[in-house]
């Protein structure tokens, strides 16, 4: 058992969310499902909580009601090494959700994902600040990061 754990408190919508994100990521499944029982806060028999693993990383789900909400200032950020990967993580978690600037997007559960390509890193920390600040400058024009466009300001072309 991992050490730390991301615990997610979802109105009604832990096991959905839980299917969706195991079906996107690679070496996922869900571990555990639990139910309420009589006399707790949800109706006997409804899910309470999904212990689940995205690319072998655990986390938990609680229906806890509509009083907890998601906000920006936690997100899940998820390294990719092509555009396709990009695409797709961009595409599938932003459905019926928002998609925001520079990577950004908020799932139709309301948690947020920044979706990334793993060069990003490498090219706004580049000890030639011109090169950095190109790369930063294409970010800031983006919703979906586009790995040719950042690889082009990089370079300079």
């Amino acid at each position: 058992m991992q050490k730390i754990t991301t615990f997610l408190t979802f109105n009604d919508q832990a096991e959905e969310a839980a299917q969706l994100y195991t079906s996107l990521f690679k070496n996922s499944k869900i571990t555990s499902i639990s139910h309420y029982g009589e006399g707790a806060p949800a109706p006997a028999g409804s899910v309470m909580s999904v212990t689940f693993q995205l690319d072998g990383q655990e986390f938990s789900a609680l229906n806890g009601g509509s009083y907890f909400k998601f906000a920006e200032g936690i997100s899940l950020f998820v390294n990719c090494e092509t555009q396709e990967e990009v695409d797709r993580y961009w595409e599938k978690l932003s459905e019926g959700g928002e998609k925001g600037p520079c990577g950004w997007l908020k799932d139709k559960f309301g948690v947020s994902w920044q979706i990334v390509p793993s060069k990003l890193g490498q090219f706004l920390g580049d000890k030639d600040p011109e090169k950095a600040k190109r790369v930063m400058q294409a970010m800031l024009k983006m919703n979906k990061l586009d790995i040719p466009t950042l690889e082009r300001a990089y370079e300079g072309a």
